[in-house]
């Protein structure tokens, strides 16, 4: 049984774990997958209730334009929460501050600087989320690595106070989330039933994912306060799923089905749709495996494809970002199973792509990441764009 807010052993070296983790989560693996190989289809294992009607599924041929580019010149941004009524809150991974974008002008006020983040590699100021009751509390939720843990911290934003002071003291909702200089995980979204689901890594040590003692390696599922939520799979437990590498992206369908993308180290990256208590194999399995005690992936791709990051769900399909692979995939859905070949866009055009949100009916918010030192920034970069998708 999991303790709430345990210590985690301290992580090994920097130098160290990129020796023996094989790769870096940002970019894949680098000794496997050929780069013009095709996306491989898997058969996962269905969470869809037993004997439910097929649904309607999407054309397996879609499209995506470029609406406009509605901001430019952030720096290594990545996560992104849009504002009720307008406007777009954007984390800086290293510079540990959060700034609104006026998604009208491009406008960027900065709010503040969050206390307490330590960047390095891959950790610092990593995604953020709203308050279900944001109308009300106004509270800004952010996951940040520090000097001794990744961890889960809620602020309360006040615009009537002058650029640079909007952002009140971090409240600590949730600690000791290992940490590495890779592998920090990251990603936070509440979900339909207004629980925080938050996205771990490994941080390079294997062994945690597989360890339901530990946070790392994991989904977790969390109350807005940060203690285990009602109905978790394990008792007393934040742990909702487990056997993951370095979980990137966390989106809902229509019927409130979980989904979320997973780098892989040399050879596949994953898609996964999520089941309460499933164990999806990392590190025994990369990929599909025939191991029937892993949860299967709904879809796979070599490491230079893809080294996915945020995913959102709109008219009927998955959109999954790519940072090595530099592209935005499309995976046509029927249930929890792709129901085509995915399709990927953009190809090359703007580059590392990290974050990608719903912005309601066919439109998406896409954000590049060009500046977090492992792309080639042009003038402009960082970006956000507008998207229309189908």
């Amino acid at each position: 049984m999991i303790v709430q807010r345990r210590a985690v052993p301290a992580v090994l070296a920097a130098a160290a774990l990129l020796l023996t983790a094989g790769c870096s989560s940002d970019d894949g693996g680098t000794a496997g997958g050929d780069e013009g190989a095709s996306p491989s289809r898997t058969s996962p294992q269905s969470s869809q209730p037993a004997g439910q009607a097929a649904e309607e599924t999407p054309p397996a041929k879609g499209s995506v334009k470029v609406v406009r580019t509605v901001a430019e010149g952030l720096d290594s941004p990545w996560g992104l929460a849009p504002l009720p009524g307008g406007g777009l809150l954007v984390s800086s991974r290293d510079d540990g501050t959060i700034v609104r974008v006026d998604d009208k002008t491009g406008k960027k006020t900065e709010l503040g600087e969050v206390p307490g983040v330590s960047a390095a590699g891959e950790g610092g100021l990593l995604g953020i989320a709203l308050s279900p009751d944001f109308a009300s509390d106004r509270m800004v939720y952010a996951y940040f690595t520090s000097d001794g843990d990744n961890r889960v911290v809620r602020m309360l934003y006040d615009d009537e106070k002058p650029a640079g002071e909007q952002l009140g003291a971090p409240d600590t909702v949730f600690r000791d989330i290992p940490k590495g200089f890779i592998h920090n995980g990251g990603r936070i979204e509440f979900g339909p039933d207004k629980m925080l689901y938050v996205g771990t890594g490994e941080s390079g040590d294997t062994g945690l994912s597989q360890d339901k003692d530990s946070v790392g390696g994991k989904i977790l599922r969390l109350t807005p306060e940060g203690e285990p939520a009602p109905g978790n799979p394990f008792p007393d437990s934040p742990v909702y799923s487990y056997g993951h590498r370095n979980v990137q992206g966390l989106a809902w369908d229509t019927k409130q089905r979980l989904f979320a993308s997973e780098f892989g180290q040399d050879t596949w990256d994953e898609l996964n749709a999520i089941k309460p208590g499933d164990n999806y194999g990392w590190p025994e399995a990369e990929g599909r495996s025939d191991d029937r005690r892993f949860h299967n992936p709904v879809d796979q791709w070599t490491t230079a494809e893809a080294s996915p990051s945020g995913i959102a769900y709109a008219e009927g399909s998955l959109w999954m970002a790519g940072l090595r692979g530099k592209r935005l995939w499309r995976i046509p859905l029927n249930g929890t199973e792709a129901s085509a070949d995915p399709q990927a866009f953009l190809e090359g055009e703007y580059g590392r792509l990290r974050t990608v949100v719903p912005a309601g009916g066919d439109r998406l918010w896409l954000v590049t990441s060009n500046t977090d030192g492992r792309g080639d920034p042009e003038d402009g970069d960082d970006r956000i764009l507008e998207i229309q998708v189908s």
